[in-house]
């Protein structure tokens, strides 16, 4: 009798393990990533300069202490399509590191990449030592725990783990388990002092034919933002790698200018996570027409030219400005559409479907769901199958 259960058990008792040290560290890396934001935007005009250095820094630690953890997210994608690939522990301290070091000095990147490398190397540990067969599903079950901890979204962290790995497939078999460590990693993190950022949507527009062209167009223009979000770092990356194949010149270089024009372009409105931008969105406060773009951009130079972080909360960003932007030019409400490009970009930048509409829910509230579900579906349609994420494959390819 037990040994029919066993299964159940084990899977369980490691999802939970996963739940409370992936939140711990979620907690950790959160917390302190948001004081060094802060410290960074009352002292920014002191801290860009040494943006260079940051990098340099962040290019040795890569270089000579875990070489093997460069591959970052494509490390993850490889052992989560069944590779014999080791993901090394050290890459947890490598990784957050240098990623506070890229937001202390004013590098506009995000916070996700760390949270899921974070949760697929706890997991894929624990799964080791438990010798379970199935890596990969327990990788999955990592990347959940760590999108969960940090953003507090277990439902989207859930499905964005099982989805994201091949484009047109779920892994079902994973959702249980990456379930019950999604919810247990974001209750930890949240415990142990690491704010959620939720928005409660009230000005909805009656749902009519009118309404539901205009969210397609909007859907349109969401998709094919996260679509070149995706293509132009890709593009970018090659592109500087080959015009300066030394790391240590590629930022360097790259820092000089990019540091350059943080401070020059409203001195640090677009650097960090963006989530000062997400916040003035929701908040009523002034959205310039450029922000969606200078903020897209300097992203991208951040990420090409080497500095560690991740994707996600910038395109947050992106989406919600550019959301207002097109919010006065359709006539809807502002914060509505805001809440639609933060869903869409997300999901066109990531060639995901299930886990924008459902972080969406999870933000803003699920009266949001059948306006999500119109966007995100236009966006996530219209995204040439281009994804951040270099390491994901396709099982079915969209018609272009």
């Amino acid at each position: 009798m037990f040994q029919a259960y066993k299964p159940i058990l084990v899977w369980s008792v490691l999802a939970i393990l996963i739940g409370i040290i992936v939140g711990g560290l979620d907690a950790l890396f959160g917390r302190v990533l948001l004081s060094l934001s802060s410290f960074r935007g009352e002292h920014f005009l002191y801290l860009i300069p040494f943006l260079a250095i940051a990098g340099l820094i962040t290019v040795y630690l890569y270089q000579h202490v875990a070489k093997e953890a460069s591959k970052g997210m494509g490390l993850i994608f490889n052992i989560a399509h069944q590779s014999d690939e080791a993901i090394p522990v050290r890459l947890i301290p490598i990784i957050t590191v240098s990623t506070w070091l890229t937001h202390l000095f004013g590098g506009s990147a995000g916070r996700e990449g760390v949270a899921v490398q974070l949760g697929a190397t706890v997991a894929n540990y624990l799964g080791d030592l438990a010798k379970i067969k199935n890596r990969h599903l327990m990788v999955m079950v990592g990347m959940a725990a760590g999108f969960s901890g940090l953003f507090q979204t277990p439902l989207a962290a859930t499905f964005f783990a099982v989805e994201v790995i091949m484009a047109g497939t779920i892994y079902y078999a994973a959702i249980p388990p990456a379930l019950l460590a999604s919810l247990i990693s974001a209750y930890t993190a949240h415990y142990l002092g690491l704010e959620k950022f939720a928005v409660t949507i009230t000005k909805l527009p009656t749902v009519n034919l009118y309404l539901i062209l205009k969210l397609g167009i909007i859907g349109v223009l969401f998709g094919l933002t996260g679509f070149g979000f995706a293509w132009l770092l890709s593009y970018t990356k090659a592109k500087l790698t080959d015009l300066a194949p030394n790391p240590y010149i590629k930022i360097a270089l790259g820092s000089i200018l990019l540091s350059s024009l943080l401070l020059l372009l409203f001195q640090g409105r677009y650097a960090g996570l963006g989530t000062n931008l997400i916040t003035m969105a929701f908040d009523g406060r002034p959205i310039f027409l450029w922000d969606f773009g200078l903020k897209l951009l300097l992203t991208l130079l951040t990420l090409a030219i080497g500095f560690q972080g991740g994707e996600v909360t910038p395109l947050f960003a992106i989406g919600a400005t550019l959301g207002i932007i097109l919010a006065h030019l359709f006539g809807l409400p502002l914060t509505f559409v805001a809440a639609l490009g933060y869903a869409a970009v997300f999901a066109a930048a990531t060639n995901t479907f299930f886990a924008p509409i459902l972080i969406g829910c999870e933000v803003f509230g699920f009266s949001l769901i059948p306006y999500l579900f119109i966007t995100v579906t236009v966006s996530y349609c219209l995204n040439f199958n281009r994804s951040i994420y270099t390491g994901q494959t396709r099982r079915l390819t969209k018609k272009k």
